[in-house]
């Protein structure tokens, strides 16, 4: 019987082409689409699954608040882990410290590191939180003495290349030319996803033989920094609220009195294990690989249903716009015995049929997706997920649900017609089930109207935010970053003199990040105008003399700063305002305090923006390089070019790096910075957010159109006599098409009524999000209005304008 309704089914397709193309293209762009989003999904909600008592495991993390601002570091206070040791909520307590040595050296073999990544100084405690297997080396006694250290076997097989693990232990590394470092450890590296990258773990008491060595013996509770880090597990019934409690306590408890009299406040939380990989409030250990979104991950699974439910809207309004058609059989059917229940099996067989073949498209045309979604997918994620077992038993759940929602209502509508009324031929159209198809056709076009607005308002903000003056240069600047943790001014100076003999270079400016970066640098700066004191957070940017000359920052009083070592301070307006100076020039010569340090101000420069256009304008100041020779805040020579055009760009690079291995001989940390290009990774989320809408928009508006055409055929074949009977009586070809098209642009119409508030008050809250935005564009809702019915016309005239140019003799002839 089964094989008999599969065989009957493929029949119907075969017969029906046009309508089963349509059906087969709306499920299989609903079907990959969800593959590819699907698949997505559970490979970032896998991360870090695999851990033993995942669901126990917590980072601490800390969050910091002024009343000007607040702000979250994945770092806590070295003297916390020693104040929550002792609660008998946690089962184990883990503090790690993230460090990056400048070389480690394997003298036996005479190789050299440069700058590994992904070290740490850890404790026994560690690895009875994440479970890690050892391959070698004692586990006894891990990490129990200063100057041991575990490596992974990836980084073993790099210090110690073609060596067995076993043999490796009891060999030793030179970290920074001084520390003699053991090997006592080999432990596999994670075969599962997972956001712990750390390939090199050394005893965390050999810390007290580094420059670090002070920050540990006097922990001080104000200084907390996001290298120091502290993971919990806490006991089966830990009560997580006495926990935060007792968080709340510790933070109160240690709060200065400067703190206390500003309204500085910082705050210790659990943040679970499973959070780490979507929260970018605090950030993963491997920036590299991006921090994945949830919110995009949501945006991206709202763009799938929709596409999967405008697929199954066009199968249910054909399938029962077709019911007259197939009313003849199953009155035979009827009488020959068929129940509805067999009925109904068959359509449902006919439906699944359908949805296989579109299934077995999809899956074809997924690999390919893959690629054209590499902006949205995990740089991780493979095709060859797809043969994991809970994917598969998902696409398989997937598609039972499709053929449910596709085939049910229309199963039913078709077993339920009365035998005699149809072998009678006076079957009529239920009054119901043309209101359901014009509803589905509204609600077709309204979500598709609503991703046409929605690209267009975000595509205006797009643009706006790459457009609008940052209030300083941007075009034709490179910055050239020096090797981590070089604090000699001497090379950096060596550097930009033989920049000069460039004759491609215009001007050279030694300093810190560029006027605008992700980095920030702050202080709290006090000024009394004796009637009351003010106080907030200042931002920095550190620059020579040649700093603001090169950026083009705008001066509107007094001067810039006279050399890199004199402590003066260039303020922008919007911190001569938080100070309460009525004008810029009102400013020159005051004096404010930074910590214990009174410093005048010597000048006032415009606003700039020092970040994207989501924040607003913050305090900030212009100053030199105070600490030289002991510390420099000078990490980077900025280059701006004599010629804006990028064509000679290529050439002049090549000379920058040339110089710098001059300098640099002993590193190949190059690091080079266009700042236009950082400027635009500002809104990396933002376009990526409009391919996504370009892609749902164009797809919407193919599935939407697909069903419309499908609809339009089916009713012109219906009124071909009536067509017909209207040429005779001397209708013109333009009023036949208006009659045509009149029912389906009323629909059109009526879902952009529907889709225009929806779409204004999406992106209205998106657009919150952002300090400085775009209004939203009457014309624009006007435009994407004219753009559907546009193309509904496009689509509907394509079948209309053929039924009114037929001969009326061939459609009247059976009369």
């Amino acid at each position: 019987m089964i094989k008999n309704y599969f065989k009957i089914a493929w029949r119907n397709l075969m017969k029906h082409k046009v309508f089963s193309l349509i059906n087969i293209i709306g499920l299989t762009i609903g079907l990959s689409a969800s593959f590819v989003i699907g698949l997505m999904i559970y490979y970032d909600a896998t991360f870090d699954t695999f851990h033993k008592d995942e669901e126990r495991i917590y980072r601490v993390v800390t969050d910091l608040s002024s009343p000007e601002a607040s702000f979250s570091i994945p770092g806590v206070t070295l003297a916390l882990e020693d104040a929550i040791t002792e609660d008998s909520n946690f089962e184990t307590v883990s503090g790690f410290y993230i460090e990056r040595p400048f070389k480690v050296e394997n003298r036996e073999l005479s190789s050299e590191f440069k700058w590994p990544n992904f070290v740490i100084f850890a404790d026994a405690d560690y690895f009875k939180i994440f479970d890690y297997k050892f391959l070698a080396g004692n586990t006894s006694e891990i990490l129990a003495s200063p100057n041991n250290v575990i490596l992974t076997e990836n980084r073993a097989a790099d210090y110690f290349p073609n060596t067995k693990p076993s043999d490796i232990i009891g060999k030793t590394l030179v970290y920074n030319d001084s520390l003699h470092i053991t090997v006592t450890g080999i432990v596999e590296n994670f075969k599962e996803r997972t956001d712990f990258v750390f390939e090199e773990f050394i005893s965390h008491s050999t810390i007290l033989q580094t420059r670090l060595r002070e920050n540990f013996l006097n922990k001080n509770w104000n200084n907390t920094n996001d290298a120091s880090q502290l993971f919990v597990k806490v006991t089966p019934n830990a009560d997580l609220s006495a926990i935060q409690n007792r968080l709340d306590d510790l933070a109160k408890e240690h709060q200065d009195e400067e703190s206390k009299k500003y309204g500085d406040e910082q705050q210790f939380t659990l943040q679970p294990l499973g959070d780490i990989h979507f929260n970018e409030k605090y950030g993963i250990y491997d920036w590299s690989k991006g921090q994945a979104s949830k919110s995009l991950l949501t945006n991206l699974a709202l763009v799938a249903i929709f596409l999967l439910v405008l697929g199954c809207i066009n199968f249910i309004n054909l399938n029962t716009a077709q019911a007259s058609q197939r009313a003849k059989e199953i009155g035979i059917r009827k009488t020959l015995g068929s129940s509805r229940k067999q009925l109904i099996g068959q359509f449902m067989g006919e439906t699944f049929l359908l949805v296989l073949v579109s299934a077995v498209l999809s899956l074809l045309l997924s690999r390919w997706l893959i690629n054209v979604f590499s902006d949205f997918v995990p740089e991780g994620l493979s095709y060859e997920l797809m043969k994991s077992p809970i994917i598969i038993l998902g696409i398989t759940i997937l598609l039972l649900l499709v053929t449910f929602l596709s085939g049910f209502y229309p199963a039913l509508v078709l077993s339920k017609f009365n035998t005699v009324s149809v072998l009678k031929n006076h079957l009529a159209v239920g009054n119901k089930k043309v209101k359901l198809r014009k509803f589905l056709t509204v609600f077709q076009f309204s979500i598709a109207q609503v991703f046409v607005i929605a690209t267009l308002l975000v595509g205006q903000q797009i643009n706006f935010l790459l457009e609008t003056d940052m209030g300083f240069k941007t075009d034709a600047i490179v910055s050239v970053y020096s090797p981590r943790a070089e604090r000699e001014i001497s090379k950096k100076e060596l550097y930009a003199e033989k920049l000069r003999a460039i004759p491609e270079i215009k001007a050279i400016s030694i300093g810190g990040n560029a006027p605008a970066s992700i980095s920030t640098n702050s202080s709290s700066v006090a000024y009394n105008n004796g009637d009351n004191e003010v106080n907030f957070d200042l931002q920095f940017i550190y620059g020579d003399v040649n700093y603001a000359k090169l950026f083009e920052l705008d001066l509107i009083a007094g001067r810039t700063i006279r050399n890199d070592t004199v402590k003066e301070l260039v303020i922008n307006e919007m911190c001569r305002k938080r100070l309460g100076f009525k004008s810029p020039d009102e400013a020159i010569g005051k004096i404010v305090l930074l910590g214990d340090q009174s410093v005048p101000i010597v000048g006032v420069m415009a606003d700039f923006f020092q970040r994207s256009l989501r924040s607003a304008i913050k305090p900030m100041a212009y100053r030199g390089d105070w600490y030289q020779p002991d510390w420099s805040q000078f990490q980077a020579v900025h280059i701006a070019f004599q010629n804006e055009s990028s064509a000679d760009f290529n050439g002049t690079l090549s000379k920058i790096k040339n110089a710098y291995k001059t300098v640099y001989t002993e590193t190949d940390d190059y690091r080079v910075e266009f700042l236009d290009e950082t400027i635009q990774k500002f809104y990396n989320r933002e376009q990526k957010m409009s391919t996504l809408l370009n892609w749902a928009t164009g797809l919407s508006i193919l599935i939407s159109c697909l069903g419309l055409l499908g609809l339009v055929i089916y009713t012109t074949n219906r009124r071909v006599k009536e067509i017909g009977v209207r040429k005779v009586l001397g209708a013109s070809l333009f009023q036949i098409n208006i009659i045509l098209c009149k029912e389906f642009l009323i629909l059109v119409a009526i879902a952009f009524v529907i889709a225009a508030p929806i779409a204004w008050y999406g992106i209205n809250n998106w657009l919150q999000d952002f300090a400085y935005k775009t209004s939203i564009s009457f014309w624009i809702f006007l435009m994407s209005g004219m753009a559907m019915i546009f193309f509904a016309l496009l689509v509907i005239s394509v079948k209309t304008l053929q039924a009114a140019n037929a001969n009326p003799v061939d459609s009247l002839r059976s009369e």
